[in-house]
């Protein structure tokens, strides 16, 4: 006998169905644009095996971090999921409050005309420095797992939430996440933020990660680059490369951008800055961004991944509107609040 399903339960399902869908459009698309740029043969196949197919490291990370915190006696759970059990939150269109963390979220639109940007800014003032946690797409960590932002966050019960850094595009970087090393191949410049709340930016070349998580690094991020320190503006930030892998150098002109900035310990704030959408947005320049972060009040600011990753999750839907599309890219990684 047929067992009838809810309007929600549809609703649920043909979202997974057209999230799964894009998905493996997006990795056609990229296998066929590898295979004409790059002459057949050896070549392509490295591509593939490089940007598109899956390596998976890690099958299941929540209970890697969970045998990872048995082993230090460190609880995983310190701050928000223990906290969203115990704690009534208030929610409105724009706004989360509870003993944990604090979110106000606001749109600014400037310029007019082909010169619009639109932008998102989070204020966030956290309870404790381990209620902003990270997760990893398909809860698997390795190279080219995605899914998009807002499927991560809902499967993480976050409330709020940003895409990450990208780590899944590249094989190098420090990567600690939640208080757990993943990733030990210093390469640029990161973030990090400590248990204690504070967050600086540091030369992953000169450290490793378990020094670091030894030292109370809680989260990484490796992308960039830095955009404020000390409150001033970074110079050479439009020419500074992230990597050499294939379109993946500096970014400059006009784009969609993330940032995170400092504004004090367990203060931070989070800016998505939409583009390529004429008369919506335009999106920003790397100093433009520094600037914005300036203008918020942040000492540190630091760039994520932008394009069409740039995106902002609150309460169960985007903030932002990707690319003037409202599309996701998919993306291997989030940072969040949950609820």
């Amino acid at each position: 006998m047929a067992t009838a399903t809810s309007p929600a339960a549809r609703t649920v399902d043909m979202a997974r169905h057209e999230h799964t869908s894009r998905r493996g459009i997006r990795r056609w698309l990229i296998a066929g644009a590898l295979a004409v740029l790059i002459p057949a043969g050896a070549g392509t196949a490295w591509a593939l095996d490089r940007f598109v197919i899956e390596h998976v490291e890690i099958a299941d990370v929540d209970a890697y971090e969970a045998e990872e915190a048995a082993t230090s006696q460190t609880s995983k759970t310190t701050g928000s999921d223990e906290t969203s059990e115990t704690t009534d939150a208030s929610v409105t269109a724009t706004s989360y409050t509870s003993d944990s963390a604090d979110i106000e979220i606001s749109t600014v639109v400037t310029g007019t005309g082909d010169e619009t940007v639109t932008y998102y800014v989070a204020d966030v003032t956290l309870g404790d420095a381990t209620v902003l946690r990270s997760a990893f797409a398909d809860n698997s960590f390795g190279e080219n797992i995605t899914e998009t932002t807002s499927a991560i966050a809902a499967d993480n019960g976050a409330i709020f939430a940003i895409n990450g850094d990208y780590y899944g595009f590249r094989d190098t970087g420090i990567v600690i996440r939640n208080g757990v090393a993943y990733r030990d191949e210093g390469a640029r410049e990161g973030l990090a933020f400590y248990q204690d709340g504070h967050v600086e930016v540091y030369d992953e070349s000169t450290v490793n990660a378990d020094d670091l998580v030894a030292e109370g690094v809680w989260n990484t991020l490796s992308f960039g680059p830095a955009l404020v320190e000390d409150g001033q503006i970074l110079d050479g930030i439009e020419d500074v490369e992230i990597d050499t892998n294939i379109g993946n150098h500096s970014v400059q002109g006009d784009q969609p951008r993330t940032a995170v900035g400092v504004i004090d310990d367990n203060h931070l704030v989070f800016v998505v800055v939409d583009g390529r959408s004429e008369g919506y947005s335009a999106g920003v320049t790397m100093t433009e961004l520094a600037q914005i972060m300036v203008d918020l009040g942040a000492t540190t600011a630091y760039n994520l991944d932008g394009g069409g990753s740039s995106t902002m999750y609150f309460n169960g839907g985007l903030v932002n509107n990707p690319l003037g599309t409202g599309t996701e890219r998919g993306t291997s990684d989030i940072l969040y609040i949950a609820g």
